[in-house]
Formats: C-alpha cells, structure tokens, sequence
C-alpha cells in the first residue's frame, strides 16, 4: 500500500511542475487567461498531494509501531527506498520550478504597478493610496 501512495504522490508531482512549465511559457507570451483557467487543476493536484502524503505518513508511521525495534530502513523494501527518493527529487524539482515561476511573476507585476503609477499617479491618505488630484494619462515634453 506504501508502494501504490508513493507512486500516486510522484504522478501528482510530475503534474504539478508540468502545469508550471506551462505557465512560465504563458508569462513568456503574455497569456494571463490560460494560467488563471489552470488554477482549480492545480489547487486540486496540491490537495491530491498532501492526502496522499499524509497516507504515506501513516503507513511508515504503522510500520515504525509494529516494528518499533527496527529502523526505517530496515522495514523498506528497495522498491519503496526508491519511490522515497523519486518523491524527494520531484519534491526538489518542483521547489525549484516554482522559484522560477514566482521570480517571473514578481517581474511582471512589478512591471504592471510601475506602469500603472506612471498612468495613474496615487499618493497615500492615511492607510489607502488615492488617485493623485491631477493625475496625467499623458505627459508630454518639450
């Protein structure tokens, strides 16, 4: 049962860095529509993980209670010390896409709210930023 969360887990991995490549190609070229239409896949592909996770706790945690003077492993087969190790690597693999993906994302929208400030100057009123009194759509200069 161990075997099966494990494989299951990787597949959810393996989903997730792939819809992630898409959409750093989607920021690429400017497609904002498509990653947002991706987001329930992902958001459910994330939950599929953490169950299935917590599944795999379980198992070793029930292995580790039958077996309590046994280490990890010793109580795993080879087959199961390799999805263990397969998981850990999709696991890195996706950390580092997603660092990818969120730099990109901090570039484009900071891009965005820099353009915006120069379209629509705001100044701060308290605790909120207001549309600056005279703000210019455009500036022209001599």
């Amino acid at each position: 049962m161990l075997l099966h969360h494990l494989k299951s887990a990787i597949g959810d991995l393996k989903d997730l860095i792939s819809i992630t490549q898409t959409d750093i190609e989607d920021i690429k070229e400017a497609k904002q529509t498509p990653q947002f239409d991706r987001l329930p896949l992902k958001d459910e592909k994330i939950k599929s993980f953490e169950s299935k996770k917590a599944m795999i706790d379980h198992e070793i945690s029930k292995l580790m209670s039958l077996n309590p003077q046994k280490d990890l492993a010793t109580l795993l087969d080879g087959e199961q010390h390799e999805a263990l190790d397969q998981m850990r690597l999709e696991l890195s693999n996706l950390r580092v896409i997603n660092q990818q993906y969120a730099k990109m994302v901090l570039t484009v929208s900071s891009f965005y709210n820099t353009l915006l400030e120069r379209i629509v100057p705001t100044e701060m009123n308290g605790y909120q930023r207001v549309a600056s009194k005279n703000p210019s759509f455009l500036e022209i200069r001599a």
